[in-house]
Parts: C-alpha cells; sequence; structure tokens
C-alpha cells in the first residue's frame, strides 16, 4: 500500500506538469521543483526509523542541486539547435555525468 501512495503521489504531479503545459511554459518549469520525489524518498527511508539515514538522504538529495542546474543550463543552451527530444537527452547526460563525478569522483582520489 506504501508503493502505491508514493507512485499516486508522483503521477499526480506529472498530471499536473501536463495540464500546466497547456495553459502556459512557466508553471510547468516551476512544478518539478515542488519536493515531491524528495517526499517519497524521504518517505521510504524514514520509515526505517533511523534518523542518521534520513539525514543522509536529505545531504545526497543537496549534492544533485548543481547536477539540476546542469541540466536544465545545458537544455536551456541547446533550445532551438536540435529537436527537443535530443535536447533533453543531452541535458540528462550532463545531469548523469555530474552526479557520477560528484559521488564517484571522491572515491577514485
Amino acid at each position: 500500500m506504501d508503493v502505491l501512495w508514493k507512485s499516486l503521489l508522483g503521477g499526480l504531479v506529472t498530471a499536473l506538469i501536463v495540464l500546466a503545459s497547456k495553459k502556459g511554459d512557466i508553471l510547468p518549469g516551476i512544478l518539478p521543483l515542488a519536493p515531491t520525489f524528495a517526499i517519497i524518498a524521504l518517505l521510504a527511508v524514514g520509515s526505517k526509523g533511523d534518523p542518521a539515514g534520513l539525514r543522509m538522504a536529505c545531504l545526497a538529495g543537496v549534492k544533485t542541486v548543481p547536477a539540476y542546474l546542469a541540466f536544465l543550463s545545458v537544455c536551456w543552451a541547446m533550445a532551438g539547435k536540435a529537436d527537443y527530444r535530443l535536447i533533453i537527452f543531452g541535458g540528462v547526460a550532463a545531469w548523469l555525468a555530474l552526479v557520477l563525478a560528484m559521488f564517484y569522483g571522491p572515491r577514485l582520489l
């Protein structure tokens, strides 16, 4: 049942983004900033009852902010230069490269 509630929350935000995109372009860009997936992640980790684990999950989320900014920056910079699907793929590639570098880079040093 726990998974059902989390999937409903994610589906609701997805539906809101799609509906908002029919009304304009700003609100769909703002809605992903709502901490929907962070809430789902923290619910999953917090249900274990370990405050240290919850803090670690929060810190991991904070570390992804630069990667999210890289994703948006690549998408913004490529807008009008390629198909939107390629632009999103490029943004995801930049996000993934930065996340991997942030999380695994220090271990390699």
